[in-house]
């Protein structure tokens, strides 16, 4: 499944060059990633009663342009791996005209909330949205 979650660039993102802070593309990312999850029917409230979280534990960024005051922004998310513990997304943002702002692979793995230590996503949270579409 392939989700895009939209939003408009505030001021208060922006940094003395005028354009989006390269550490606030990790919140659009994270803001893309939940819309994703809800979308998808994945009860992420659900895993963390049930004593497990959900860590983001890489991220590889490539920024390509900037965003500035204003731009609407669309934020790709596609689900590119799914293992027992981890899985991986795909992330672009790009603007209106298509210009893409920058792209990401991000790694996540379930967690224990008890131990703190990786452990196996239980069945029942794996929503068909988190397998990659097959090519």
């Amino acid at each position: 499944m392939k989700h895009i979650a939209e939003l408009t660039v505030r001021s208060y993102e922006c940094d003395s060059y005028n354009h989006v802070n390269n550490a606030v593309y990790l919140n659009y990312l994270e803001f893309a990633r939940m819309e994703f999850l809800h979308a998808c029917g994945f009860d992420y409230k659900g895993i963390i009663k049930a004593g497990y979280y959900l860590y983001v534990t890489h991220i590889d960024i490539y920024y390509k342009a900037s965003a500035v005051l204003d731009d609407k922004l669309f934020i790709e998310v596609k689900p590119v791996k799914l293992k027992n513990i981890s899985g991986e997304f795909s992330q672009k943002i790009y603007k209106e005209d298509g210009t893409v702002c920058a792209e990401a692979t991000v790694t996540w793995a379930c967690v224990s909330s008890v131990t703190g230590r990786p452990a196996k996503l239980p069945e029942e949270f794996f929503v068909e949205g988190l397998l990659p579409e097959k090519n």
